[in-house]
């Protein structure tokens, strides 16, 4: 039968979305045992919350949504059609919450917990397989979630939540950030193999101001440290490309398209010589970055303290 609902206002059709879920939220569980059992009183035994609040909460629930759900028969009730309807819904929706609840729990778990973790491309052929491995050997059920990327956009997924920790070079300095140099990387002047400068051992990078270079894209720290020590050498680099990946850089000196200030290559590559520079001293910082205010979970601060335990002995020799 049709029960009368008391004078509290009603949500109008209008109202927004995000404050009708706010309203709703609490009561879907209570409304899934009720709508199961069919009965108040048994639904808050299992429930174990009184009755009376039981009740209230369900004729309130009504009110907000401005229909009946239930049909009451004294003791007992029964789902009209738009309660049927509705506890779909609501049963989907709490089967996603306990889903969501589970991957959080077990994404946090010490033993097989998961990792968000971001690098730059020039650390993905050794550096970080090789820590990964390291890591692994007492910690092998822990998942990661990895990225590769420049270090601009890999604090930008930081500072979004999307990364937990992440290598990258300059080493970031920035209120809401946490950084740790960990390790220095040398850089060397590649050219190609029939240069004029290919039998050298050594140079100024000064020697190289008439040069063309092929350099990484604005936005990516190496292309600021290349920008930097060629002012810091007097001249500004004339560039022919600016590309996104360190090794398609060297392939493209080996081609003849000009000079790069590179990291050393995970394996030699034929068609260049790489040259130590002298002057300036060029080398680039590798650090690990992460949010200031963040809390660590278990596998995350494991993985933290094993990237701080290898400072100074980072990068493969």
């Amino acid at each position: 039968m049709m029960h009368q609902y008391s004078s509290q206002p009603r949500l109008s059709p209008s109202s927004d979305t995000e404050d009708m879920a706010m309203l709703l939220a609490p009561r879907l569980a209570h409304f899934a045992g009720v709508a199961r059992t069919e009965h108040v009183t048994r639904a808050a035994q299992e429930m174990r919350v009184p009755q009376s609040t039981l009740s209230r909460a369900m004729v309130r629930l009504e009110q907000d949504l401005g229909v009946d759900l239930f049909a009451r028969h004294g003791r007992t009730v029964s789902l009209t059609h738009a309660g049927r309807t509705f506890l779909t819904s609501v049963e989907r929706a709490l089967a996603e919450i306990a889903r969501a609840a589970d991957e959080v729990r077990a994404d946090a778990d010490p033993a097989t917990g998961k990792v968000a973790f971001g690098f730059l491309h020039t650390m993905g052929a050794e550096t970080v397989p090789g820590l990964l491995h390291a890591f692994r050997a007492d910690h092998p059920r822990v998942r990661f979630s990895l990225v590769q990327n420049y270090g601009e956009a890999m604090i930008e997924r930081l500072r979004a939540g999307e990364l937990d920790l992440c290598l990258t070079s300059p080493v970031p300095d920035a209120p809401d950030l946490v950084a740790r140099r960990l390790d220095e990387q040398k850089l060397r002047l590649v050219v190609p193999a029939d240069h004029r400068l290919a039998a050298r051992k050594r140079i100024r990078l000064a020697e190289a101001s008439d040069e063309t270079f092929v350099t990484l894209e604005p936005g990516y720290g190496l292309r600021r440290i290349t920008d930097d020590l060629c002012q810091e050498a007097g001249f500004k680099p004339r560039i022919a490309f600016e590309g996104e990946e360190a090794e398609t850089l060297r392939g493209l000196v080996a081609a003849g398209l000009g000079v790069a200030l590179l990291p050393p290559p995970a394996v030699p590559r034929p068609g260049v010589a790489e040259l130590t520079v002298t002057a300036p001293r060029a080398a680039r910082e590798i650090g690990v970055a992460w949010m200031a205010d963040r809390p660590d979970t278990p596998p995350v601060a494991a993985f933290k303290r094993f990237l701080l335990s290898r400072r100074g002995n980072l990068l493969p020799t």
